[in-house]
């Protein structure tokens, strides 16, 4: 069973936050340990399992970032220590704002720097908005995850290069 399997959802890369609330509440409620109490062994192990696992399963649906990462192992393309390979134009990019960074910025130089920032999170995700956004499990090629792949990486990237900024 994976997390989209205990939250009775299709596979998806972007979770309505709205409905996993509710839905969390609701099935929290049925598999919910105390509820097994008198029942066999076996099946207040398996209650603690799901329980277990819908709680896993809420916090990867709260962070799209971590819920695009599970899709992607669920269809074997990511490995927790996997040395992912960014593109050289990308990374040239990349060095260029991180160079920016290493000169002492002044206050406009920041604000310019975010903006670049902003602006190349916006390019890299414009091409895989339509995959995330519409995901199909039926009808989705390897290609266009590979393409999600690539941009989680960058995105984990620049996320660094912002956390520097202190934003």
């Amino acid at each position: 069973m994976n997390y989209f399997e205990i939250f009775e959802i299709p596979i998806q890369m972007k979770v309505n936050p709205a409905n996993l609330t509710t839905k969390y509440f609701g099935l929290s409620r049925k598999f919910h340990p105390d509820f097994y109490i008198n029942e066999q062994e076996e099946k207040q192990n398996e209650a603690l399992e799901k329980t277990a696992m819908l709680n896993k399963a809420l916090k990867t649906f709260q962070n799209p970032d971590e819920t695009i990462k599970y899709v992607l192992q669920l269809r074997g393309l990511f490995e927790e220590d996997e040395k992912y390979q960014l593109p050289s134009g990308f990374l040239m990019e990349v060095m260029e704002i991180n160079e920016s960074l290493m000169d002492d910025a002044g206050e406009d130089d920041s604000q310019r720097l975010k903006a670049l920032i902003h602006s190349l999170q916006e390019d890299i995700y414009s091409v895989v908005k339509s995959t995330i956004e519409n995901y199909n499990d039926e009808t989705i090629t390897r290609e266009q995850l590979l393409a999600v792949k690539e941009y989680y990486y960058k995105k984990k990237y620049i996320d660094r290069i912002k956390k520097e900024l202190g934003g």
